[in-house]
């Protein structure tokens, strides 16, 4: 007889550890996230290699629909050392693995409001490589600024309560 307790979510899996692979670091400072969603991505072997030996960078990227497809456009991938003529170009477009629901609701976001797709983050989820891909408004350079008052503001009163609390 066994006294292990249940498992309140039955037989499932553990939920994979997500390994960050690159991020986009100025996207929050430069646009107003809407709405982020995991897709995949299609690579070939030696850019899967260079990704998860941290060859990847994300700056200057964005995804564009196109023919019922989202590209992933400018995300550079490092030629991986060992791969010599199975090297493809560093800043090809990849395509990003979405449904064809999921895809036509971006793109009528994307025509009709003016928002655009931005790439957050890569990282590993189990074995597989993913993208987080942010519906995104582009801010003003005010809004930039108001941005960086808030946070210094944030800063200060926390450092004021660290240090009342210290006394």
């Amino acid at each position: 007889m066994s006294h292990a307790k249940p498992n309140p979510k039955g037989n499932a899996a553990k939920e994979p550890v997500r390994k960050a692979l690159c991020a986009n670091a100025k996207a929050r400072h430069s646009y107003d996230i809407i709405e982020s969603l995991e897709t995949g991505i299609e690579l070939t072997g030696p850019e899967v290699k260079s990704l998860r030996s941290g060859g990847g960078n994300l700056k200057d990227s964005y995804a564009l629909v196109k023919d019922g497809e989202v590209l992933l456009i400018n995300m550079h991938v490092s030629p991986y050392s060992h791969a010599n003529i199975f090297n493809d170009e560093p800043r090809r477009p990849r395509k990003l693995l979405l449904h064809r629901r999921e895809i036509e609701r971006l793109s009528g976001k994307v025509k009709e409001r003016g928002y655009t797709l931005i790439p957050l983050n890569v990282y590993l989820k189990g074995s597989l490589i993913k993208v987080e891909l942010g519906l995104a408004k582009g801010k003003q350079t005010h809004d930039k600024k108001d941005a960086i008052k808030e946070r210094d503001i944030r800063r200060d009163m926390d450092r004021e309560v660290k240090s009342w609390k210290q006394r």
